[in-house]
């Protein structure tokens, strides 16, 4: 099983106090783990370190046992703003991260089109990323990052813009992908219920600087990927229990100091 960890990690910018200090966290493949936190607990930064776009200033992050000296095809990004090039068109932005990964053009179509098709786009290929809507082009990205086969996917906030309903379906999208491809998983969030619904654990940091606070399994994802209705899941007693535990982890003056 492919594990991506991160060990005793501190991390500062500027010589400023540590943004994150102590901080442990391992992810596994098929897992699927959700971080919430108040402003100010770093979650952005864990992303950042998991991706390979810093480096910690104490500790370590491994792939796999091997140190992580920078961002790789194994570890794919998606941001909450979509990252695409609006000059191109939807299939174009997905070949492109085959185009970085040595791909000739000739397979690279064929397998942009088709990941695109999986994720509900099939007949948009050819839009233009400024003619789609916001769900659609969150699809674009999330397939852009997918094209590759990661072996991890780390999305920062990746719905937080998106309306109630779009962000409904773009839950189910995702699981979908998950419960598909298996992935590891690392969810950046800072919804309480998104975190819930989703992850098969869900991390809980406190701020000031950020660290595990809380590492909670759960299961309402792997519930909702297997066909339970969004409504049935919410009303459970678990389901209004770890919501209202959560929501004082988050707010608690330990968790904001």
């Amino acid at each position: 099983m492919a594990t991506l960890s991160l060990n005793d990690v501190t991390l500062s910018y500027d010589g400023a106090g540590p943004v994150i200090s102590g901080l442990s966290l391992k992810i596994g493949s098929g897992e699927f783990v959700t971080v919430l936190g108040p402003s100010g607990s770093g979650k952005t930064s864990v992303l950042k370190l998991a991706a390979g776009f810093v480096a910690p200033s104490g500790g370590e992050v491994l792939l796999d046992g091997e140190k992580v000296r920078g961002p790789g095809v194994e570890r794919a990004v998606v941001f909450q703003d979509d990252a695409l090039f609006p000059w191109l068109s939807a299939i174009e932005n997905v070949e492109f991260a085959l185009k970085l990964r040595g791909e000739p053009r000739r397979n690279r179509l064929p397998e942009a089109a088709r990941v695109l098709g999986r994720l509900g786009l099939g007949g948009f290929e050819s839009r233009k990323i400024w003619e789609l809507s916001g769900g659609q082009r969150q699809r674009v990205g999330l397939a852009r990052a997918l094209v590759a086969e990661p072996r991890f996917l780390l999305m920062d906030e990746p719905f937080g813009a998106l309306d109630a309903l779009t962000r409904a379906r773009m839950h189910e999208v995702v699981l979908g992908v998950w419960a598909r491809l298996k992935p590891g998983i690392l969810f950046i969030t800072h919804d309480v219920e998104e975190a819930l619904l989703l992850g098969t654990r869900l991390v809980v940091l406190g701020a000031h600087p950020g660290r595990v606070i809380r590492d909670i399994p759960v299961s309402f994802g792997r519930n909702l990927a297997e066909g339970e209705t969004l409504r049935s899941i919410r009303t459970t007693p678990r389901f209004t229990e770890l919501r209202e535990e959560i929501l004082d982890l988050v707010f608690q003056p330990r968790a904001a100091a």
